[in-house]
């Protein structure tokens, strides 16, 4: 398979090649060229996560050099559950996807553990050195999925005083080959400053960047993989297409759905759920996309005023681009973590989608199952979320374990100069 520029002027790439360049020389985003048929009757539901996904993105695979590596990268990336649950007994219709299992505690572990142990196949000689944006959660499960790898240098990007406390911990707490910077402004300012990295040739060659953001459509690839497996167990089981309400930022995991959608995938309708970022809710109001500087709000993973993936979601044909999105308040995010914490406690992001769902109409909830992607582990945000329940939330093992890490950052002003340097300095420390 080969693969494409939104941008329109840059030469198709082969998988590897995208995967290594992350964006575009022309700065558009990597799409599949065509996009494969899926036959749903080929693909095993019940089977593990790994297997289940090396078997639906063989053909994205299919021609490249790390085809026959597709199990081995698969059975690395997925050896956690993303286990379907029925949050509260009395609404059988309504299931959690829970994305949360991992070493960070996110969704994102799933992406940046695939993309990994790609680039562990095609660095080279040279370690690659990963550029990301983060406003939140990405960062802390690229730090994590690439501590001790000889093949990738992490630079972890993250906005000054907009994360939560825990989040900064899982950001600046991996070890030697992981640099975290933190930026004085948004994640917008963030994602600028990446973007801008790879539009700068010497020094993108001098570094040999690529990206773990969702630019990179090895992050998508695996998110594809289990909303794809949870779409169809669903179906197997009902007889009817799940609707998906997904947390969005900046897209990437929505256009995954939309993605499995359009590939054949029994997928219903699709919800975006948004936090006070009016962007997307503007657009689909408007027709136009008009980007803006993100708002900070409780769901701080979201705050995201130009979302990369709209790109992607632009390129997609006409009728797989059929979504509704959903503007969900700081106000109505606490109010659906209080009002919902007997039966189960929603982090921030989780909760943007439950108040979606919500809103649906009784009739819409009712003819169908629908799956809310629960993107993050609560204790992440313990000090929004436990006031609003009344009680403590209990890490995991694995997020009790950041606890007692040393951190280590920088600080920078969002300009591509002390980018520069940094890179330079920390090329000569390594």
């Amino acid at each position: 398979m080969k693969f494409v520029s939104t941008g329109g002027r840059a030469a198709a790439a082969t998988l590897s090649e995208a995967l290594r360049n992350g964006a575009a020389p022309d700065g558009g985003l990597y799409v599949p060229a065509e996009l494969p048929e899926i036959d749903v009757t080929e693909l095993n539901a019940d089977a593990p996560l790994a297997e289940f996904a090396a078997s639906l993105l063989q053909p994205f695979f299919s021609g490249d050099e790390l085809e026959a590596h597709l199990p081995a990268i698969c059975s690395e990336a997925f050896d956690f559950p993303a286990p379907l649950v029925t949050p509260d007994a009395r609404q059988t219709n309504f299931h959690a996807l829970e994305l949360f299992h991992g070493p960070t505690g996110a969704f994102k572990d799933f992406g940046a553990r695939f993309l990994m142990a790609c680039f562990d196949r095609i660095a080279g000689q040279h370690p690659l050195t990963v550029l990301a944006a983060t406003s939140g959660d990405t960062g802390g499960a690229v730090g994590c999925a690439a501590e001790r790898r000889s093949s990738v240098r992490a630079v972890i990007l993250f906005p000054a005083g907009r994360v939560s406390p825990f989040q900064e911990r899982q950001l600046t707490c991996w070890g030697d080959n992981v640099l975290a910077i933190e930026v004085d402004g948004d994640f917008d300012e963030c994602q600028r400053l990446v973007k801008a990295a790879f539009a700068d040739a010497s020094l993108s060659a001098e570094h040999h960047l690529t990206s773990a953001n969702s630019i990179n459509i090895g992050r998508l690839l695996p998110q594809l993989a289990y909303a794809a497996q949870a779409a169809l167990r669903v179906f197997n089981s009902t007889g009817e297409k799940p609707g998906f309400v997904v947390p969005s930022g900046n897209l990437g995991h929505g256009f995954a759905v939309l993605l499995a959608r359009a590939i054949g995938l029994p997928v219903g309708p699709v919800v975006l759920a948004t936090n006070a970022n009016r962007t997307l809710k503007e657009w689909q109001s408007t027709g136009r996309y008009e980007p803006r500087p993100s708002v900070q709000t409780l769901a701080n993973a979201m705050d995201v005023g130009n979302p990369s993936n709209f790109e992607r979601l632009s390129a997609l044909p006409a009728d797989a681009r059929e979504l509704r999105v959903e503007l969900v308040t700081d106000e109505e995010i606490a109010a659906r973590i209080r009002s919902q914490s007997r039966e189960y406690v929603w982090c921030p992001h989780s909760a943007t989608a439950v108040e979606a769902w919500t809103r649906l109409k009784d009739s819409e909830r009712s003819e169908r199952p629908w799956i809310v992607a629960a993107t993050a582990h609560p204790y992440k945000f313990a000090e929004s979320v436990e006031p609003l329940i009344g009680r403590r939330i209990e890490p995991t093992p694995a997020l009790a374990a950041i606890l007692d890490r040393p951190q280590h950052k920088i600080r920078i002003g969002a300009n591509l100069s002390e980018l520069g340097e940094a890179l330079h300095r920390r090329a000569i420390a390594a």
